[in-house]
């Protein structure tokens, strides 16, 4: 737990590069009044909204908030959301050099009303999201490719977060990968839906779910699970992966290595699991930069996750948080 500790207190001096789709995660909050006479519906009073980072934004703003120098490559609407998001990041300190912003796309937006009675907790009643459409013009994807290339040049990892919105293709992990070749540096990548476009890079974080979309069929046991996740880390070529499992923790396969499972830490039932798994892959990477053995980075993955679950929204965990943490994991 000590050294676990030092890791941490060294995140300061890393700088990590977050390539990926940002989404606003706006939250509409309201308290229901009445029953509408128009239809059999609730009548929300609308009593706040609030936007923040989400996507490859919210794993940027978690690096920023445990101390890490961040650039951020992605491409935003040139709109009010967009606006409201560029503010956010760079109040984080977040390099935003690199956050491309055209008027032909318009800023992705998943919108969560959230309702309940009054002095009640405001639950999640629909989702509306607004998608970036259409896809990126070709001159975006060059310039997006170009300011990866030289990002990475001076960077100490870099995160692909894709969340299949067009800014995270294949041909960007290529220019990572290439890369690479110049500077050993880990290469981490959390894609919702092609994770097998993205092959040779050092770890990924998909769910358990994934996994099993991935190699298409169902594994009932743990033992399963296990040679299924070694299965797919080997056919992508990763040196490691980590699955998580929700309420049952994660699970690290990686080369030459049993397979190790963590068990999930604080409430068994989270409060909103919202962007958690960007939070997952921040730590994790951040760790990897520091040092960190795999065993070592999925631990304190474990502690960030277990911390930012029990917030309410999209959120980001602190050092300090973190430290809190392993001393109570230390004194039980």
């Amino acid at each position: 737990m000590k050294h676990l500790a030092e890791i941490v207190n060294s995140f300061s001096n890393k700088r990590l590069v977050v390539i990926g789709d940002v989404i606003a995660d706006q939250f509409i909050y309201g308290e229901i009044s009445r029953v509408s006479r128009e239809a059999p519906v609730f009548i929300l009073r609308h009593e706040h909204t609030e936007t923040t980072p989400g996507g490859a934004g919210n794993c940027a703003m978690n690096l920023a908030a445990l101390g890490a120098q961040v650039k951020l490559i992605s491409v935003l609407g040139d709109d009010e959301t967009g606006r409201t998001l560029q503010g956010k990041l760079r109040a984080a300190s977040i390099d935003c050099a690199d956050l491309l912003v055209s008027n032909e796309q318009r800023t992705t937006t998943k919108v969560r009303v959230l309702a309940g009675q009054i002095h009640s907790t405001r639950q999640q009643v629909i989702r509306i999201d607004y998608d970036n459409e259409p896809g990126l013009t070709a001159e975006l994807k060059q310039n997006l490719k170009a300011a990866a290339a030289e990002a990475i040049n001076g960077a100490d990892a870099v995160i692909v977060s894709d969340y299949n919105y067009g800014v995270a293709d294949p041909a960007v992990g290529e220019v990572v990968l290439e890369a690479k070749q110049l500077k050993e540096i880990p290469l981490l990548v959390d894609s919702r839906f092609r994770l097998s476009s993205f092959p040779s890079f050092t770890s990924a974080t998909p769910n358990e779910d994934e996994v099993e979309a991935l190699l298409g069929e169902r594994h009932g046991d743990r033992v399963a699970m296990e040679s299924a996740a070694q299965q797919l880390r080997q056919r992508l070529g990763y040196e490691a992966l980590l699955v998580t499992r929700g309420g049952h923790g994660m699970m690290l396969v990686e080369d030459g290595a049993a397979p190790l499972h963590i068990e999930a830490v604080g409430s068994k039932l989270p409060v909103d699991v919202t962007g958690a798994g960007d939070t997952v892959i921040a730590t994790y990477t951040l760790a990897l930069s520091a040092g960190a053995s795999f065993a070592e980075a999925a631990r304190l993955a474990n502690f960030a996750g277990g911390i930012v679950v029990s917030k309410r929204g999209t959120s980001t965990v602190s050092v300090d948080e973190i430290l809190s943490s392993i001393a109570q994991g230390s004194n039980a």
